[in-house]
């Protein structure tokens, strides 16, 4: 007997708004599948905001009551029986992030929890990694954001120390990140990874994405460590008008994709790493998993 039901969720990032539809196959006597059946990224810029006014502005209240009403409709007529929304750093440092909050479920009936750093990186873990990596090998899984990155150790498959920093691209962009914040950074990598003799990088995010799909890269294939660098440096040469106009990089991508990459390089330098993979996983896909297996609290449609 097979049976189809679809999950959602909602990631409010520091960069961007996204909803998740997925579906859950079950078959008996075979492992569940979770396929992506929709994907929506509204250029919502919160942490613009709140890195530098310490709160969401009235405009982007207004897109973000519009948005989540869409997302509402999108869910409802995709008949997704459960969801779970989450907000990262950008909402959870906002002065008035619970406000917005409220007015949000007043709008539209979606309830949206402010999760902490440490959760955020816990429900990305849980994202179904074992298809992606090898089971012999040790990786340092990095997930970019526009506030923060979360960072966590996966040694023979086993999730190990994990942690999530306040360095992400929207707060680089802004200058916002202190020299002591990425001293605290590399000792921590330095401190969790000096005890592999080998390791690679695993990267989420929508610039590791886009980095990706530049490169032609196969799936499953790593980007090695000059090739980023080359990239990254390649970038550099042009203004943001001209990565628009000639990279054809989206206007809220053109900006943020230089201090990712940053953040990626300083992460396979300190870890000593060659590669990264790019699996194309991140909160949302976690939250589908999280909102199945019943470790986190959900909300039905």
């Amino acid at each position: 007997m097979l049976s189809i039901k679809k999950y959602a969720a909602i990631d409010i990032g520091s960069n961007a708004v996204r909803l998740l539809i997925s579906n859950i196959i079950e078959e008996k006597g075979v492992p569940v599948k979770f396929k992506k059946n929709s994907l929506v990224r509204v250029p919502i810029r919160l942490g613009a905001d709140v890195f530098i006014k310490g709160e969401i502005s009235k405009e982007n209240t207004e897109r973000m009551l519009d948005t989540m009403l869409a997302f509402k409709l999108l869910m409802k007529s995709h008949k997704v029986v459960k969801y779970k929304a989450c907000a990262t750093s950008a909402m959870r440092e906002s002065a008035n992030g619970r406000k917005v909050v409220d007015s949000i479920l007043k709008h539209s009936g979606i309830s949206i929890d402010i999760i902490g750093g440490e959760e955020e990186a816990a429900i990305i873990a849980a994202t179904d990694l074992n298809k992606y990596i090898d089971p012999n090998k040790t990786y340092l899984y990095v997930d970019v954001g526009g506030g923060s990155t979360e960072f966590t150790i996966i040694d023979r498959g086993n999730h190990g120390a994990s942690r999530s920093f306040k360095i992400g691209t929207v707060r680089l962009l802004n200058d916002m990140v202190k020299k002591e914040t990425w001293q605290e950074l590399q000792e921590w990598i330095g401190g969790n990874t000096k005890g592999y003799h080998k390791i690679d990088v695993i990267g989420s995010g929508g610039n590791i994405n886009k980095i990706f799909k530049v490169s032609g890269k196969a799936m499953g294939k790593p980007l090695s460590y000059f090739y980023m660098t080359s990239y990254y440096n390649t970038l550099q040469t042009y203004s943001y008008e001209e990565r628009i106009t000639e990279l054809s990089l989206n206007q809220d991508r053109a900006d943020v994709i230089i201090p990712a990459m940053r953040i990626y390089l300083s992460a396979m330098k300190w870890s000593g790493a060659k590669n990264i993979y790019v699996p194309k996983i991140g909160l949302a896909d976690g939250i589908i998993k999280s909102i199945y297996y019943d470790t986190v609290s959900s909300n039905t449609q």
